[in-house]
């Protein structure tokens, strides 16, 4: 196959054009020259992509031809990775099943299906029963995905919902599983997920306003007019997330309402509909907790009392209140509890020490603890959903940038490790052939940022080598060293794949959280930059010969780095970018602004924050400077990260650079945040995206052998 190429020939659309507009804050002028692009009736356009105004969908068209002109030369190579890549999914793939009562659920899939069929069998085996076709519902959609689906305790009906448009607004229903018709009942407007009453008659859940944000949480009885539906919990301040779930025991629900940096959470007495929720403790800036319910007492994972990697406490169910929470994990700094599950003999929580996870379980009668063992040098574990709280089995997933997914069945009585499934490769996938490694590269300020490697084991490390380089790093979110059977496509064309494990995320406990956010964001620029140069400086790759990648916050990361280090990278990829920085946290109106503020701060009200994110923010800081080719990426009906956001970055970086590129902007118009949502069908997004890096380094589209 010939050297992937893009079209250079191809000339720019006309550009954006400017219509001249200055804003003013805290004594501070600055020009915000394509606010246009930002449609007045955006709340119209996530229901309704075709509300988008003529005007501006121009620009967008003419962006997308532009970007299909000049990527024309990668059209077959981007085929042959599609080809490759689904030649590694096990088409009728299916999930190992979880018992509850007298069923076991489970999600598959049948050949060639783009969606998940979401199913269930007698306990122990027999007849399959279809409980939502996700292939038949999606038929004739541009969009469709299934958020939540819940049994009924008494297995009879299914809460299920779905999200047509991928703006994120889910319409609930009920489906009767003894004739697979649904109820008349049709919540819209919801974030999708359903909790049951104990007597099935009705369920909790979260309704959303036209801005995107929780209204609060309402209890729908069946058969009656969701219109006047209770709401049994109002939040008022939209800073604030609201979520609804069910506790493992069954017993109770809970209303876990939360910031950035803050938690609140009331009961739900499952078997007592009418009665109002309980608060466990009342909110206070800067403490997180979480909590589940075990008999008559409640476990909570907290960082309260300066538990910065958070401790695990107990409670009595009774008095829950801070004044009665006693330790049962005591906090130990540089050792940050992730998440934890409570069973009825066994407490489980899963650790994160020095970018590497472990599980630890704790017999809840007598205290004593174990340790699950795992041997590579970078590896990625989980949690799996498992729904019956009477039981000594424990599911986990565990996997390494070299070896493909495992899902285990742990004996937490025998310690028993039992295999359920290994992700297939079905055209072959052998680990022997491939390395991973952990590095580290020096900050400018002395601390130390991971990187997780991945490459084939002929590479020849000479300094060579392309090298795809990804991180996030924001609101705490930790970057695993998981297996992904897309990015062994480029591997196999000679690619070293990296992660930036930087400042923002977890990765080395909560602190390393608090070094990447509000006045100390660009820490995790800083990081990302300094990885990369000790890639250079340890011959893994060259200046110039890295290609660069991030989504959402990590597409801002993005933009960042484009504006400081052009020099060192070939190319960069922003998915979904956060970069319009100052106008969006600014616009108090949109979806996700107030909540917001408490990761990247306030401008409206606070100058320094102010100045700090002027100072970072990318539309506003690209300059006059040649910059390396940029593929940015956009969905029309994203609430999240709206889709003006990398019109306007690429519109001002067109009018402003003095070499490099191209610059490239691809809208999705018929999806959100998430891109396309077939599972094939997402497979041409990434393909796009690694014809792109592979054209910018030069190789050709053909595997090494």
């Amino acid at each position: 196959m010939a050297i992937a190429r893009l079209d250079l020939s191809i000339p720019a659309p006309p550009p954006a054009e400017r219509r001249p507009l200055t804003r003013t804050a805290h004594g501070k002028t600055f020009a915000d020259d394509w606010s246009w692009l930002r449609a007045d009736n955006w709340r119209e356009v996530l229901k309704s992509p075709a509300a988008l105004p003529a005007d501006i969908r121009a620009v967008l068209d003419s962006e997308n031809a532009y970007a299909d002109a000049v990527l024309a030369p990668t059209r077959n190579l981007r085929r042959v990775l599609v080809k490759e890549m689904r030649a590694r999914v096990k088409e009728d793939d299916a999930d190992v099943p979880r018992t509850l009562g007298p069923y076991e659920y489970y999600d598959r899939y049948r050949e060639g299906g783009e969606h998940e069929l979401v199913c269930r069998r007698p306990r122990g085996g027999g007849d399959e029963q279809i409980m939502l076709d996700g292939d038949a519902l999606a038929r004739g959609k541009k969009f469709f995905e299934i958020g939540d689906a819940q049994p009924s305790p008494d297995h009879g009906l299914l809460a299920w919902s779905a999200d047509e448009k991928g703006s994120e607004f889910y319409t609930l229903r009920v489906r009767d599983l003894a004739t697979g018709a649904d109820l008349a009942d049709r919540l819209p407007d919801t974030e999708g997920e359903a909790v049951w009453t104990a007597d099935s008659r009705a369920f909790y859940y979260v309704r959303l306003n036209e801005n995107h944000r929780p209204e609060g949480v309402y209890r729908h009885e069946l058969g009656t007019d969701p219109a006047s539906d209770p709401r049994v919990f109002e939040e008022t301040d939209p800073a604030w997330f609201l979520a609804v779930r069910r506790a493992r025991s069954g017993r109770l629900g809970f209303i876990d309402i939360t910031d950035h940096d803050s938690a609140e959470v009331w009961m739900l007495d499952l078997a007592a509909p009418a009665a109002p929720p309980r608060l466990i403790a009342p909110r206070v800036r800067g403490e997180r907790y979480e909590v589940d319910h075990h008999g008559d007492r409640l476990f909570i994972l907290t960082n309260a009392g300066g538990a910065e990697d958070f401790r695990i406490v107990e409670t009595p169910l009774a008095t829950p209140d801070r004044a009665h929470w006693r330790d049962v994990v005591p906090h130990a700094p540089g050792r940050m509890i992730v998440a934890f599950v409570v069973f009825a003999d066994y407490l489980v929580r899963l650790e994160r020490e020095n970018s590497l996870p472990r599980i630890v379980i704790r017999e809840i009668a007598s205290g004593a603890e174990h340790v699950i063992e795992f041997a590579e040098e970078a590896y990625s574990l989980s949690l799996e959903e498992t729904l019956e709280f009477e039981s000594t089995i424990l599911r986990f997933s565990y996997s390494s940038m070299t070896t493909p997914r495992e899902t285990y069945d742990y004996d937490m009585a025998t310690r028993q490790r039992m295999l359920r499934k290994r992700q297939e490769i079905p055209s072959g996938h052998d680990p022997a052939n491939y390395v991973t490694r952990r590095i580290e590269a020096v900050a400018a300020d002395g601390e130390r940022v991971p990187i997780s490697l991945l490459y084939r084991a002929d590479a020849r490390l000479d300094g060579s080598e392309p090298l795809f380089l990804t991180a996030y790093g924001a609101y705490g979110h930790a970057s695993s060293a998981s297996f992904g059977s897309r990015r062994l496509s480029l591997v196999d064309r000679g690619f070293i794949f990296a992660i930036a494990h930087v400042r923002g995320g977890t990765d080395k406990g909560w602190r390393w959280y608090e070094m990447g956010k509000l006045a100390r964001k660009p820490n995790t620029f800083h990081d990302f930059i300094a990885a990369a140069r000790e890639l250079v400086a340890r011959r893994f790759t060259a200046t110039g010969r890295i290609v660069a990648s991030g989504g959402s916050a990590g597409g801002m990361l993005m933009g960042a780095i484009a504006n400081l280090a052009p020099e060192l990278f070939a190319g960069v990829i922003a998915d979904v970018p956060f970069v319009d920085v100052i106008n969006t946290m600014m616009d108090a109106d949109l979806p996700l602004t107030p909540p917001e503020w408490l990761e990247w701060g306030n401008p409206i009200e606070d100058a320094e924050a102010f100045a700090t994110m002027l100072s970072y923010s990318p539309y506003d800081n690209v300059r006059a400077q040649a910059y390396p080719a940029i593929l940015a990426l956009g969905g029309l009906t994203d609430p999240r990260v709206t889709y003006w956001e990398p019109a306007k970055w690429v519109a001002r970086l067109r009018a402003t650079m003095t070499g490099g590129g191209p610059v490239l902007l691809k809208t999705n118009m018929a999806a959100g945040h998430g891109g396309a949502s077939g599972r094939f069908d997402s497979l041409k997004d990434t393909a796009l995206e690694f014809a792109f890096a592979l054209a910018r380094v030069g190789l050709d589209g053909k595997p090494k052998a």
